[in-house]
């Protein structure tokens, strides 16, 4: 079992929200309890459906 940080804001009446430390898990809820709940079932379907290894990320620098 692995903690995150889930990040969370009110769009209407929707509670939507991501993991930070892996923005692909979203998801949202009408109340702040289901979205924890969806945001589970998204992390957990995403982990099934995932390769257990990516491929190493490479990196540069760049100036903006």
């Amino acid at each position: 079992m692995r903690t995150f940080t889930l990040e969370y804001w009110r769009d209407e009446s929707w509670y939507v929200g991501r993991l930070k430390e892996n923005p692909a898990v979203m998801s949202q809820g009408q109340t702040l309890a289901e979205l924890e709940e969806n945001i589970r079932d998204a992390y957990q379907l995403l982990m099934e459906t995932e390769p257990a290894a990516p491929a190493p990320a490479e990196t540069i620098e760049i100036t903006v």
